[in-house]
């Protein structure tokens, strides 16, 4: 199925059939509350929705899970009520995969998405009742909501949003649930929140926890893979996607299902010295029965190639996000992937962040254990050159998460050193990156972001970090962007009728992987020492000795080059700049000037993204451009 998926959850009710009459001309598909009014509305493909029923009890699994509908029936069957976010969640114990989950009894609805935001969940009042949507846009158009110019100014920053500002919805009138929560509708149509899911403290040794991390791999790729068919998946090189091609393989191999089939995707660099080549095909070389598509480069799009085709208002996503800078390779991935009967791609995503550790880490560890860190920190500064002063004061940091933010808000428009990129300092090992805006932002737009931090860091929630540690935190905050990443890209794909899962980045992997203390997941000499070791007999051991990661330089530098004139005339005409957020002058002068490395232009995917966006949201909505010199909202 092709074009949009999406689903909106309704109570059962008065107000409910009304938001329904509202939201259906442009829904394909309904499942009913046992009154017989709708309770789910949208667009989705066979297979995407299950739903049990008990009774007058409904529940419903909506995304890639391999459960039955007999199965979620029986679980019906023990559902209490949906007031007590325990009694839902005693339900859905052992569901493996990404999906959301949705209960009604009596009217009420409760539902949540996942941990990591892929599957998310927002909520707007339509028509009087409270109605809950996994795509923002939907209930956008429903209200009639236009973009909050603020959170358009905090995309220039950073795409997705960064942690606090991550669950703050692009559109006004429109709510975000918080990834850890899940959202209760009453029959009446009001609406509260409440904490379904806490992450685990990182206790375990690694030795501990890798029978877990391995059970939760398996699982959270058997569920790509049940129901047979064909799926595809990134073959780069790297460890991540590689494990993901032979536990798919396997999984496959194990269980037999009808038409199971394996097609792997590499896209060759530009830049020669690049090994993912060498090391994607060994991995090839022991996957005899899969197909291995590998695009001539003059046939695979550059970066930031057929920008034309995005400024319309078909834009695929309901938020700005960095992919526009690879819409094209996108395109070109749907078409090869589909044209070999692929219903479902696999990405290396949540990798990184589930098995690397971070500097943060550093902070914690020389308080926990000093000897240990001393170690570390002596091998890392000798293989990575680090400064020994601006180190030690990075590591006596004592700064609460609240204080860094306010920190961070403050310094937000000083511009680093022009040399800073060139210069290989100490790493951070703050709560996060103190991330500055791009050069282009207006004053306007930086006082916004800056009132936005603010008031994060004087909110309750916000104001706390996501663990106590400074490595857990990080971690959290990185699997949380990579899922919001991953959603994007889904959206995109899903449009053109391939759905995209990053395994990694499944519930279960995510508690498995994190429950390992936070120093235990990474050491000097040894990369990802936990994921290598979870997948040992499944990857061959001369793939998994690589211990190198690719880098891509070149690669911008080239899609720069060759597409740097449709980026300066697309800036022409900017409708973030006629909204007062950029300044058009300031972009052009950063994409005709020189950048030794990529770091120059840092900013440009985000901006982008952002500039697509805004253009094809307003059009879709049948309103004019901005008027030149919009003062965002909360500016002053």
């Amino acid at each position: 199925m092709s074009g949009d998926v999406w689903f909106t959850i309704l109570p059962d009710g008065e107000s409910g059939a009304a938001a329904a009459r509202v939201l259906r001309p442009r829904a394909t598909d309904t499942v009913a509350h046992p009154s017989g009014r709708p309770w789910l509305l949208g667009s989705w493909p066979d297979g995407h929705v299950t739903v049990g029923s008990a009774g007058a009890r409904r529940v419903a699994v909506i995304g890639r899970c391999p459960v039955t509908a007999d199965e979620l029936s029986a679980r019906a069957g023990r559902l209490r009520g949906v007031a007590a976010v325990e009694d839902v969640e005693a339900i859905a114990h052992g569901l493996t995969g990404s999906f959301h989950l949705v209960a009604a009894v009596d009217g009420a609805v409760r539902a949540r998405g996942s941990a990591s935001g892929v599957r998310r969940l927002f909520h707007a009042r339509v028509a009087g009742a409270r109605v809950a949507a996994d795509r923002s846009d939907r209930l956008a158009a429903a209200i009639g909501a236009a973009p909050d110019e603020r959170i358009l100014a905090a995309h220039l920053l950073a795409s997705p949003l960064p942690y606090p500002l991550d669950d703050r919805c692009v559109w006004r009138g429109v709510e975000a649930v918080r990834s850890c929560d899940s959202l209760l509708i009453d029959a009446d149509g009001r609406a509260r929140t409440g904490r379904w899911w806490t992450p685990p403290e990182p206790h375990r040794a690694w030795q501990d926890g890798l029978p877990e991390v391995r059970a939760a791999l398996r699982a959270a790729v058997a569920a790509c893979t049940d129901g047979g068919g064909t799926v595809s998946a990134d073959l780069s090189g790297g460890l991540d996607s590689t494990s993901l091609c032979f536990l798919a393989a396997r999984e496959q191999e194990r269980t037999r299902p009808p038409g199971a089939r394996l097609v792997t995707l590499r896209w060759r660099s530009v830049d020669p010295e690049n090994d993912d080549a060498t090391w994607a095909a060994r991995a090839a070389a022991h996957l005899p029965d899969s197909e291995h598509v590998t695009p001539d480069p003059d046939r695979w799009p550059l970066w930031y190639s057929d920008l034309a085709a995005l400024t319309g208002d078909a834009v695929p996503t309901d938020e700005p996000g960095p992919w526009v800078r690879d819409g094209a390779r996108m395109a070109e991935l749907c078409r090869l992937m589909t044209g070999r009967g692929s219903r479902l791609h696999l990405m290396g995503g949540g990798g990184d962040e589930l098995f690397s550790t971070f500097p943060p880490h550093l902070h914690d560890y020389v308080r926990s254990h000093p000897l240990a860190a001393y170690g570390r920190i002596r091998t890392q500064r000798a293989s990575q050159h680090w400064p020994l002063g601006p180190l030690l004061r990075q590591l006596a940091d004592r700064r609460t998460f609240g204080q860094w933010l306010t920190a961070w808000a403050e310094g937000l428009g000083v511009a680093e050193p022009s040399s800073a990129a060139l210069v290989r300092g100490a790493p951070s090992t703050a709560w996060g990156v103190d991330l500055r805006m791009p050069p282009w932002a207006t004053p306007d737009a930086v006082r916004a972001v800056r009132g936005l931090l603010l008031e994060a860091a004087e909110t309750a929630e916000t104001a706390e970090p996501l663990a106590p540690q400074r490595g857990q935190h990080t971690a959290l905050a990185c699997v949380r962007t990579g899922g919001r990443g991953l959603r994007q890209l889904d959206q995109v794909t899903s449009a053109r009728g391939l759905g995209q899962a990053a395994p990694f980045l499944d519930d279960q992997v995510i508690e498995a992987a994190l429950a390992i203390r936070v120093a235990e997941r990474s050491t000097p000499g040894r990369y990802k020492p936990v994921l290598a070791e979870a997948v040992r007999g499944t990857v061959p051991d001369d793939v998994l000795r690589r211990h190198t990661k690719g880098e891509y330089s070149t690669d911008f530098h080239a899609a720069l080059r060759h597409n740097r004139a449709a980026l300066v005339e697309l800036f022409d005409d900017s409708w973030l700049a006629r909204a007062g957020l950029i300044d058009d002058a300031a972009v052009r002068a950063s994409l005709l000037g020189v950048h030794p490395i990529p770091e120059g232009l840092r900013s440009l995917s985000s901006s982008l993204g952002t500039e697509i966006w805004f253009r094809a949201a307003t059009k879709r909505a049948g309103r004019p451009g901005p008027a030149p010199e919009t003062i965002p909202e909360g500016a002053d």
